[in-house]
């Protein structure tokens, strides 16, 4: 039986682990409607792609919030690990959804750990079923990214850092890709839970005002864009300053050897 699970290629439990964790939350969604016992409307639980259904979905979930507090946490914080874990577009929905659910005090950071766990369990995927396909089929965008991982080798957290905050690749490829680049899976988490901070604030805020939002592209003024871009350069500095330490010190090092 071992012999044959071996032969098994891994990528074949990734479809396995999927639909397992579909299943999982299409059950919490089925029973959270079944608490709201005679008073439900038959209304299903589902991601929202849209302004509009989103705040649907709010509306709704609030009610069952009332009543079953601890319930909805857990169906919430499993559908956005879901969502992080798979790469699944339309994270942004659900972080206005922590706003509008659980306000800026509670669902900031509740924002922050879910992403950096969801995108953790991204990174273990990969490392575990994907790393063969990912070369297979984004060699050049890996190479790209090989290349400036190892022009930051002694700022390497402060470089993660930027990249979330001002990305060059999307964050599902950063996610896939990590574990083949050796980013220490430490490094990693911290990066994201600390270098998606400020986008995360942006959108939980934004979410406790759902109401009187009445579209997506109201969140990104120039205004905000300028604010994350002053972050961004501002999480880089110090790589960029550890760098250039590094390189004056081996200057150094390689003058008094030439001395001697």
């Amino acid at each position: 039986m071992s012999a044959i699970l071996w032969k098994i290629p891994p990528i074949v439990f990734l479809p396995i682990i999927f639909c397992a964790s579909t299943a999982y939350l299409y059950m919490l969604s089925v029973i959270l409607v079944s608490l709201d016992g005679p008073t439900s409307n038959g209304t299903s639980l589902s991601f929202p792609h849209n302004l509009e259904e989103l705040q649907t979905l709010a509306a709704e979930l609030l009610r069952y919030k009332n009543m079953h507090l601890t319930y909805v946490l857990v169906f919430f914080c499993s559908a956005y690990v879901y969502k992080q874990t798979f790469a699944i577009p339309g994270s942004v929905f659900l972080n206005l959804l922590a706003g509008a659910l659980f306000g800026v005090s509670r669902g900031f950071p509740l924002t922050c750990l879910l992403t950096a766990i969801g995108a953790t369990n991204c990174y273990c995927l990969s490392h575990l079923f994907g790393k063969k396909y990912i070369v297979k089929y984004f060699p050049g965008r890996l190479k790209n990214m090989q290349d400036k991982v190892k022009d930051n080798e002694d700022g390497l957290f402060f470089f993660l850092l930027f990249l979330r905050l001002f990305p060059m690749s999307p964050n599902w490829f950063l996610n896939m890709a990590a574990p083949i680049l050796n980013i220490p899976v430490h490094l990693f988490f911290l990066s994201v839970f600390i270098g998606l901070m400020p986008y995360n604030y942006m959108c939980v805020e934004t979410g406790c005002l759902l109401s009187q939002l009445t579209n997506i592209d109201d969140m990104f003024s120039i205004g905000t864009i300028v604010k994350l871009a002053t972050v961004a350069l501002v999480a880089v500095v110090p790589g960029l300053l550890l760098r250039k330490y590094h390189a004056s010190r081996s200057r150094s090092n390689t003058d008094k050897h030439k001395t001697i």
